[in-house]
């Protein structure tokens, strides 16, 4: 058994270790958890606070009908009076968007011991090889550093380490294109999955199943996902993968992870390699950590934001940014809800939140004029949406239950997601007037989705009319505005150069080298899909990419 190599600590408070990872989400935890595994002191700090299952769990039971009607996925957890993260009931304006589409990227996200994956859908889906090559393929966007084929075995490495539930039958995967099958079998359809299918399919519309990160057998300690219906926003079984499953297991092999410890300043040298960070307590106390290797991964607002913040003398414009890109280009896959009454009885909200999704428009030649799409069957239980429309219509008693089961059997919704093309504009800078309560200022975003999102709009209504008639749904209705998904990419974008781009295809900074910034920001294309399986696959070639490299820094 080799000793654990730990980080070292000063009286005062100061770290040094083999490599300093900021943040401890999913990609936090999994770089952290593969370099301590090969004998490396990590250290992990976490801005937010540390929290427990039991203790989420008990905050949802605990919440107002209010807030779980508007699906308030953020309230739950509690934040460190010192690193606020975006809420909205009430909304706190910790993040200020402006811009045409300013509605549609108000994003969720978790500044915590684990991350955001406490409260995901936990969908689990590559990027198709057409979506590396936007630019080379239909003219519009950009290409990837990297092939499919280069990211593929990351792939298969991050669904293991995920335990990812999808299936084994390739008429049923999206994309096809695997070298391993998935650790487990799908998550079963329910009811409503499979009637949906069997009435969509035969139109081209492609019904799949969402892999899901949700064992379908016991793994990693985890048990059999029993169908709580209430993945977001905590699984309280810990059936689903969650962040925090990684950090736990670094922690076991050696890594330390202190929580609310708030990053602000990075030091370089001569040569521009990082040679330390520096990180506030919650007492505002300052302290050092100096490292051979760091990695950023505060997710694709908190990355940009620190980047900013951290500019110094020899990187007057930020760390990491002689492109002038860190911050451009955001991204997130906009999009809106349908929703109808069908003829046959559906039985949605058994099973996980979300099991399937049509992805027949995910691709095509069309993608070179607007923006692909998918559409995801909620199988989020239908019970308080009928509730409050059985109340609007003034009904009480066996009338009002009635009416309540009868929506709750027959109702329907379906999320959207559309494909945003990176701009420059839509662009990540430092408030001038709003700080934090550290000092530190928050982070302003302008965003407009542009026409290829809109257009791509235009064409799924039409795809979803056409849906709706199939069921003889009633009560047809498609939102008008569009919604931020909670996928944030694109503000430390990936390239092949330093001249247009913050990141390699290792995601290693082209101004540093010593300093690797894997997840959602480096994505420089979106698809329509959940971007996290591509965030963890990124991450885990990084970790490969920097435990390489630790030999040249020794």
């Amino acid at each position: 058994m080799h000793t654990m190599k730990k980080p070292e600590f000063t009286a005062g408070g100061d770290a040094s270790a083999d490599i300093v990872i900021v943040g401890s989400g999913i990609v936090g935890g999994m770089i952290a958890d593969r370099l301590v595994s090969q004998g490396y002191s990590v250290l992990v700090l976490e801005a937010g606070l540390r929290i427990s299952r039991a203790q989420a769990v008990e905050n949802w039971r605990n919440m107002p009908f209010a807030n779980r009607a508007g699906s308030d996925f953020q309230g739950l957890y509690p934040q460190s009076p010192l690193a606020p993260a975006p809420l909205y009931f009430p909304p706190n304006n910790y993040v200020n968007v402006t811009g045409p589409s300013a509605g549609s990227f108000q994003q969720g996200y978790l500044r915590t011991v684990g991350g955001t994956t406490w409260h995901w859908a936990a969908s689990c889906w590559r990027h198709m090889p057409s979506d590396f090559v936007m630019q080379s393929k239909y003219g519009v966007g950009r290409d990837w550093a990297i092939t499919y084929d280069e990211m593929e075995p990351w792939y298969c490495e991050a669904e293991y380490e995920i335990g990812v539930a999808g299936p084994s039958d390739p008429a049923m995967q999206s994309p096809r294109e695997r070298s391993k099958p998935y650790p487990m079998e799908m998550v079963p359809f329910a009811h409503g999955d499979a009637y949906f299918a069997s009435v969509v399919n035969p139109h081209g519309y492609n019904l799949v199943p969402i892999p899901q990160g949700r064992s379908t057998r016991p793994w990693e300690g985890r048990p059999v996902c029993c169908g709580n219906n209430n993945c977001q926003p905590i699984c309280p079984i810990g059936a689903m993968y969650n962040g925090i499953h990684h950090i736990e297991r670094a922690e076991q092999k050696g890594a330390v992870v202190l929580a609310e410890s708030v990053v602000y300043k990075i030091d370089t040298d001569g040569n521009n390699r990082v040679t330390a960070v520096h990180w506030l307590d919650n007492q505002g106390a300052s302290h050092k950590a100096t490292g051979k290797a760091f990695a950023l991964a505060c997710n694709g607002i908190e990355t940009p934001r620190l980047l900013l913040q951290a500019a110094n003398k020899a990187n007057p414009n930020g760390i990491a940014n002689s492109s002038d890109m860190v911050g451009r280009n955001m991204m997130d896959h906009s999009g809106f809800h349908c929703s109808f009454l069908t003829e046959e009885p559906v039985w949605l909200g058994r099973g996980p939140a979300q099991s399937s999704c049509m992805v027949g428009p995910r691709d095509g030649a069309f993608r070179s004029q607007y923006s692909a799409n998918k559409m995801i069957l909620n199988n989020i239980s239908r019970v308080v949406p009928a509730t409050k429309q059985a109340l609007a219509k003034g009904l009480v008693g066996k009338a009002l239950d009635e009416e309540i089961r009868y929506r709750s059997i027959h109702g329907v919704d379906i999320s959207i997601s559309l494909e945003p093309l990176p701009d420059p504009e839509n662009r990540l800078t430092l408030s001038k007037t709003r700080k934090d309560p550290h000092g530190l200022a928050c982070p302003d975003i302008h965003y407009d989705v542009g026409d290829y999102v809109r257009k791509g709009a235009t064409a799924a209504h039409e795809q979803l009319e056409h849906i709706g008639s199939l069921f003889n749904g009633k009560e047809f209705n498609i939102t008008t505005s569009l919604n931020a998904n909670n996928h944030i990419m694109g503000g430390t974008i990936m390239g092949k150069s330093a001249k247009d781009a913050v990141v390699d295809g290792n995601c290693r900074t082209f101004d540093h080298e010593n300093l690797w910034l894997p997840g959602g920001g480096a994505i420089p294309s979106a698809s329509v899909v959940n971007s996290t399986l591509s965030m963890a696959a990124l991450g885990l070639k990084a970790a490969h990419d920097i435990s390489l490299r630790m030999k040249e820094f020794a």
